[in-house]
């Protein structure tokens, strides 16, 4: 009998020794995977709810989360109901399994299958038949999950591919889409309903059977009764609650800032963004109100950045993702448009930094003409001498083309580019359009751009993800960035500048408070025009109107907002124009005086054009003549002459001043007795056979008339425009022949090389 049981007792040992083998082999050849499934991806905003969620192929969304996301109360739920032995089987509980082959005999019908959690998992990763067979295979990968993951591991498997119904994977899934909150924030009752629905998902689902979800609830709140679990008092509390679920609700928020995420990190399952929950509803309210009042086929961008760490906090990429007649799939936050006038900003803060301007330097809204380009304002109207300040608020365009001329085109591209704002043109050869938006770039990389004038003259990329680092680069001054921020229009703590763009295909308006950046465009996506929009009147409405609901919601939150104050490298100082400098308030020189920010205390001089600076009978600024004891103008040598300077305004600005500012008025009367010899340092410009508003008669029988105009004065060539068209460019004093065939008011005007002009107008009868 002894020998009989050694055998056996030997032939076992061998046979587990040959089972152990067979399985080591089996494992080594058929290894487990639990990446068999394709990554889902859920968007999260700050707070941990999620925006928009991607599913796998069958439609399928998992929200993978930890141990440490789930309530306790969930676990000892499950644990006590699927599997009290968990922690101490190997996998598999052989009393389980013949209490449910036993139960299924008796019934001869599948009562229940035995199965541990661990065998749930392995049939979640490789499903099978309910026979033999598949109860075999699925006992083999339970002992794989054992032999290669920890029990925490296996259980938070099975959290995160339970099935919960429908489409939805997953405990995490689960909370939000039933309850609309996290895993951590369940409630008892609702614990208890999602550890038993993995049981039946399609037939116990809350949002259509709550009846059947609430016997399967109260079904486990007796086994916790049995095991006592939890105290009666609890149990009984739990059982009065109703079943309540939220409708079913996929998250839907953020779509073109979700797929820009997708596709920037695209094998991470949890994308934990920076956007405001509450504030990204608001923008898309927004959004959706104005979508009504846009002309057809018009969508909106909205981006708003919180400058104190540059994170993204709401991104309204277009009006209506659904809407397809507003492109509202196409991100025009990413998208390549004309800035307008949203880069001129910049080349003032450069220049003022470069040391070229200060705020009140005296700048020339006159018309021009140029090799490459001709611009003229908005308004088609001139404002004359500006003020550097005077000419961003307003958003001239001829005074910012006089400094991107002065500075250079090129060097102004690559200053912006090597602050991530790349601009892009045909053939991407800067020149001075780009100043007028004659160039395109993104919104996202202007806002962060405008970080400059928020940040202290540091602009910094932005942050769409709580794991990017917040980075900085220096572009201009602290200084300099205060000095801007003060010339831009400021409106009840908002400081914005507008653009449009060429035939009216972009309104921008982009702004800053004191907490935030805030970028707003208006426009048709495929680029055709809207007649009569401009940022001023389309753009700056939703600026203001996010403007107010940013500073209505950090009030509510009682949270101050940043100080902004003056650095110590700004100064204020009462300069004179026309030198642009710091004159007695009597002085004869100081015509007209302004108060101005200084940098560095340093004071520059009026700029001269690139006119002025290529021929000197242009000059403006101070002027040395020799003046006698009578005051009046003579020669160096004469007897008694002593020197006089004179403060002169640019030459192109004489038709502005007023009368006593005019260099005729400024320059003494000329001694006849010992006058000044060579060419005089002005010729007035003059038209000879036509009058100022005079009439003009056709001959009878004629259905136009030629009109022959001669220039008188001036310098150079001249250039002749009739109704704003350029009609003909002449030398010196050459005639022009003015064929009119069109009845009633016409507008004449004549520009030469010094930048003089001469305007009247006449009436064809």
């Amino acid at each position: 009998m002894k020998k009989c049981l050694r055998y056996i007792l030997v032939f076992l040992f061998f046979f587990i020794l040959v089972l152990l083998g067979g399985f080591f082999v089996a494992d080594h050849f058929f290894p487990l995977s639990i990446t068999n499934n394709k990554t889902t991806q859920t968007i999260l905003a700050e707070d941990g709810t999620p925006l928009w969620r991607f599913a796998d192929e069958n439609g399928v969304w998992r929200y993978p989360i930890q141990l440490d996301d789930v309530p306790n109360d969930y676990l000892d739920v499950l644990l006590n109901y699927e599997d009290r032995h968990f922690y101490e089987h190997v996998g598999i509980n052989p009393a389980s399994l013949l209490r449910a082959a036993w139960q299924n005999i008796s019934n001869k019908r599948i009562i229940s299958g035995g199965s541990t959690i661990s065998m749930q998992v392995a049939r979640l990763l490789y499903p099978h038949d309910r026979t033999m067979i598949g109860k075999l295979k699925q006992i083999f990968r339970t002992l794989q999950l054992e032999l290669h993951f920890t029990k925490d591991e296996i259980l938070t498997l099975y959290i995160n591919r339970a099935p919960f119904g429908g489409t939805i994977e997953g405990l995490g899934s689960a909370s939000w889409s039933y309850f609309g909150k996290a895993p951590k924030a369940l409630t008892r009752s609702e614990a208890v309903l999602l550890a038993v629905l993995p049981q039946a998902p399609s037939r116990l689902r809350p949002d259509r059977y709550p009846k059947r979800a609430k016997q399967a609830r109260d079904k486990v709140l007796a086994r916790l009764a049995q095991y006592q679990v939890w105290s009666p008092d609890i149990i009984d509390q739990v059982q009065k609650e109703e079943v309540w679920v939220y409708p079913r609700k996929k998250p839907q928020l953020a779509p073109l800032l979700a797929r820009r995420l997708n596709q920037q990190y695209p094998n991470i399952d949890i994308i934990h963004s920076t956007i405001d929950l509450s504030l990204q509803y608001s923008l898309e309210d927004i959004a959706n109100n104005r979508k009504n009042q846009l002309p057809p086929k018009t969508s909106l961008a909205i981006l708003v950045v919180d400058h104190t760490d540059m994170s993204v906090k709401g991104y309204i990429g277009s009006v209506d993702f659904n809407d397809k007649e507003r492109f509202g799939q196409v991100d025009m936050i990413s998208a390549l448009r004309s800035p307008g006038s949203t880069l001129k900003p910049f080349m003032y803060a450069l220049a003022i930094d470069d040391g070229m301007i200060h705020s009140e330097s005296l700048l020339q809204d006159t018309p021009r003409i140029s090799s490459d380009y001709r611009p003229t304002n908005f308004d088609e109207d001139f404002y004359g001498p500006i003020s550097a300040s005077e000419a961003l608020k307003n958003s001239l365009n001829l005074p910012a083309v006089e400094l991107i001329e002065l500075y250079g085109p090129k060097r102004f591209a690559g200053k912006l580019a090597s602050i991530g704002l790349p601009l892009e043109s045909n053939g991407n050869n800067p020149n001075i359009s780009y100043i007028l938006g004659g160039a395109s770039l993104r919104m996202d990389n202007l806002v962060s751009a405008y970080s400059a004038f928020a940040r202290h003259g540091q602009v910094s990329p932005l942050r769409f993800t709580q794991d990017e680092p917040l980075l900085s680069k220096p572009f201009i001054s602290d200084g300099c960035a205060w000095i801007t921020r003060q010339m831009l229009v400021n409106n009840h703590q908002l400081v914005y500048k507008t653009g449009t763009s060429y035939g009216y295909r972009d309104a921008w308006a982009v702004g800053m408070n004191p907490r935030y950046l805030i970028g707003v465009w208006v426009g048709r996506p495929d680029g055709t025009p809207v007649v009569g929009q401009y940022g001023s009147i389309t753009a700056v409405p939703i600026l203001q109107q996010v403007n107010s609901l940013l500073l209505n919601k950090d009030r509510r939150l009682n949270r101050p907002l940043p100080l902004v104050t003056k650095p110590a490298t700004v100064t204020s100082a009462k300069i004179c124009w026309p030198s642009g400098q710091v004159l007695p308030a009597n002085d004869e020189n100081c015509h007209r005086q302004k108060n101005a920010w200084i940098l560095n205390n340093m004071i520059p001089p009026t700029l001269d054009t690139l006119t002025v600076l290529n021929n000197n009978i242009y000059r403006s600024g101070w002027v040395t003549i020799w003046v006698n004891n009578e005051g009046k103008r003579v020669s160096a040598d004469c007897l008694n002459a002593h020197k006089k300077q004179i403060a002169l305004w640019p030459i192109a600005l004489e038709n502005w001043l007023l009368p006593k500012e005019r260099r005729q008025s400024l320059f003494p009367e000329m001694d006849k007795d010992c006058p000044v010899f060579g060419k005089d340092v002005f010729s007035p410009l003059n038209i000879i056979g036509l009058r100022d508003k005079q009439l003009v008669k056709r001959l009878p029988g004629q259905q136009d008339v030629t009109i022959d105009v001669t220039p008188q004065g001036g310098t150079g060539d001249k250039w002749w425009f009739l109704d704003g068209d350029l009609i003909e460019q002449t030398h010196d004093n050459q005639k022009v022949a003015l064929r009119v065939t069109q009845t009633g008011l016409h507008h004449l005007l004549l520009l030469d090389q010094s930048g003089q002009i001469l305007r009247l107008s006449f009436t064809l009868d």
